[in-house]
C-alpha cells in the first residue's frame, strides 16, 4: 500500500500577522528558513520509497502561487483539489481520501497542515512508517508530540492500552487546558499534544466518516466525482462541497471512532501558531534576540524583530515582537501574541484591506506592487516571470502607461505588437485592448502609470488569459 500525503493548504494564519495575511498566509511565507512552510512541509515528504507524490487542498485564490512554489521547489503534486469554500479539514480529508480510492481503493493517506515545522525530519519519517503499519491494520492513526512544557496552547491525546512498538490505544482526546491542568499533564505523563497530523486508509476513513459525519462522506465523495478539470487543478463540484458541514476530523471521526491510535513522537515539533513561537523556534543571539533582515539593536534583549523591506532600529527594549512589512509595523508584547488577532478584526470591521492584502499582490503571472495612488492616478511596479503573460484586457476607466526598466517586453496595444527594450515605453488609451508579455529569459520589470477617473482593480473586462480567469476583482490585471 503506498502512502498519499494530503497537504491541507488552508487557513489564514491571524495571529502572525501582518506578515501573513489572507491572499498571503503563513504556509506561503518563508518564515523559519528560505522555504516556505509549504515547501518544506512537501520535502519532507519526497522520499520515494516511501511516499507517493503529494496531494494538496486549497482554495482557489491560492493555486497559482502553491503551483509555483511547488515548481520552484522542483516538486509535481499528484493532484491539486481546490475548494470552493473553506468548510474545515472533515470535508478536505474526505474529498482527499475520495480521490485516492481512485488510485488505490486501500491507498494509506497521510494528512498534514502546510504550515508546520518540524526540525527532526528522520524522526517524523520514522514514525510515519510506524503509523503505517497501524493503519494498514484498520487504525485511525493521530500522531501525538511528547510535551516539553504545559502547554495551554494544544489539545492533548491520552494515551491508552499500549498497542506494541511504542503506540497506543487513544483513551480520549482533551481540549486545550488551563496552566494548573496541563501541569498535572505533564506531571502524570501518558498525555500528548494534538498535532493535527492524521493517518489511516482510504476505505477504512471514509467508511468511519460514514458512520459518523455520512453528509461529509456523501457530499465530498460527489464534489470529487463530479469535479471539473481546470489546468493541473480539480475543482471540487461546487453545490456538493458547499452542501458538506463544517467540521473538523477530529470532531467529526478521530473523538468518536473506537479504532483510534496514537503514535507518540519528539520531532522538534511547532504548529508556528504566534510570533512567540517564532522566537522560541529561531536562531538566538546572545542577547536572546531573533533578527531577521535590517535590524540594529542596542541594549534589546528576548527580542523577535523582523524587517522585511527597510531598517529596524531598537533601543533599550525588551520582551518585544516587532514586525515590518513596508505598509504595516506590529509592535507587540511578546506574552501578548496570541492577541494579535484582535488587531486584525479591529482592521476588519474598519473597512481596511491590511488583513487582506499585502503591498506586493501576487499573481500566476508574477506580482505587482504599489508605489504611489492619488485620486486620479495609480504608480505600480509589475513585475512578469520568464516566459509569463497578463491576460488580453481593457479598461473602462483608466489609461495607462508602460515603462521597460528591467528586461524586454512585449506589448500588444491594439492591433500592434512591439518589443520594448530597457528604459522605452508604451501607451494605452481607455478602452484599448492591451497585453503584456515577458518573451525573455529574465524577470521583467515594468513601471505602469495609471490615469483615469477610476482605478479599481475591477475595472477590467478580459478576451484571453493563459491561466483561465475571468473578469472579476478577485482575479484582476
Amino acid at each position: 500500500m503506498s502512502i498519499y500525503p494530503v497537504i491541507l493548504s488552508g487557513g489564514v494564519g491571524s495571529r502572525l500577522w501582518p506578515t501573513s495575511r489572507a491572499l498571503y498566509p503563513k504556509q506561503l511565507l518563508p518564515l523559519v528558513s528560505e522555504q516556505t512552510m509549504l515547501q518544506e512541509t512537501a520535502r519532507r515528504v519526497t522520499d520515494p520509497a516511501l511516499f507517493a507524490a503529494p496531494i494538496i487542498v486549497s482554495n482557489d485564490e491560492h493555486r497559482f502561487i502553491i503551483a509555483q512554489q511547488m515548481r520552484e521547489a522542483g516538486l509535481t503534486p499528484l493532484a491539486h483539489l481546490l475548494e470552493p469554500v473553506g468548510r474545515n479539514t472533515a470535508p478536505a480529508a474526505a474529498a482527499a481520501a475520495a480521490f485516492v480510492q481512485t488510485h488505490e481503493p486501500k491507498g494509506i493517506v497521510l494528512i498534514l497542515p502546510a504550515d508546520h515545522h518540524i526540525r527532526d525530519v528522520d524522526a517524523f519519517r520514522a514514525a510515519v512508517a510506524q503509523g503505517a503499519k497501524l493503519a494498514g491494520e484498520g487504525k485511525l492513526v493521530t500522531f501525538g508530540i511528547v510535551p516539553s512544557a504545559p502547554e495551554t496552547g494544544y489539545g492533548y491525546i491520552k494515551r491508552g492500552a499500549s498497542l506494541g512498538h511504542g503506540a497506543f490505544a487513544v483513551e480520549r482526546f482533551v481540549e486545550k487546558p488551563n496552566r494548573e491542568t496541563a501541569e498535572t499533564y505533564l506531571a502524570r505523563g501518558g498525555y500528548d499534544w494534538n498535532a493535527g497530523i492524521f493517518m489511516f486508509r482510504a476505505d477504512v476513513i471514509l467508511d468511519e466518516m460514514h458512520k459518523h459525519c455520512p453528509e461529509i462522506a456523501a457530499r465530498a465523495a460527489e464534489a470529487v466525482l463530479k469535479g471539473a478539470r481546470d489546468l493541473d487543478f480539480l475543482r471540487l463540484q461546487p453545490e456538493a462541497f458547499d452542501a458538506c458541514p463544517s467540521d473538523s476530523i477530529d470532531y467529526a471521526v478521530m473523538e468518536r471512532t473506537t479504532h483510534a491510535a496514537v503514535v507518540p513522537v519528539e520531532m522538534g515539533w511547532s504548529d508556528i501558531g504566534s510570533w512567540s513561537a517564532l522566537w522560541e523556534t529561531g536562531a538566538q543571539d546572545e542577547m536572546g534576540n531573533v533578527v531577521s533582515g535590517d535590524v540594529i539593536s542596542i541594549d534589546t534583549n528576548d527580542c523577535y524583530i523582523r524587517a522585511e523591506t527597510g531598517l529596524v532600529a531598537t533601543l533599550g527594549v525588551r520582551d518585544l515582537i516587532i514586525v515590518e512589512t513596508g505598509d504595516v509595523l506590529l509592535v507587540a508584547d511578546r506574552n501578548r501574541v496570541q492577541d494579535v488577532k484582535k488587531i486584525v478584526e479591529r482592521i476588519a470591521a474598519d473597512g481596511r484591506t491590511e488583513h487582506q492584502i499585502h503591498n506586493r499582490v501576487h499573481r500566476p503571472w508574477g506580482f505587482y506592487e504599489g508605489l504611489d495612488a492619488g485620486p486620479r492616478h495609480q504608480v505600480k511596479h509589475l513585475m512578469v516571470r520568464p516566459g509569463a503573460s497578463l491576460s488580453l484586457q481593457m479598461h473602462h476607466k483608466r489609461a495607462e502607461h508602460w515603462v521597460v526598466v528591467k528586461g524586454v517586453a512585449q506589448v500588444t496595444v491594439g492591433d500592434e505588437v512591439k518589443l520594448l527594450q530597457e528604459n522605452e515605453s508604451t501607451y494605452i488609451p481607455v478602452g484599448t485592448r492591451h497585453r503584456l508579455e515577458n518573451p525573455g529569459t529574465e524577470p521583467l520589470s515594468i513601471i505602469e502609470v495609471q490615469s483615469g477617473s477610476y482605478l479599481g482593480e475591477d475595472d477590467i473586462v478580459r478576451f484571453d488569459d493563459v491561466y483561465g480567469r475571468k473578469s472579476d476583482a478577485s482575479a484582476a490585471e
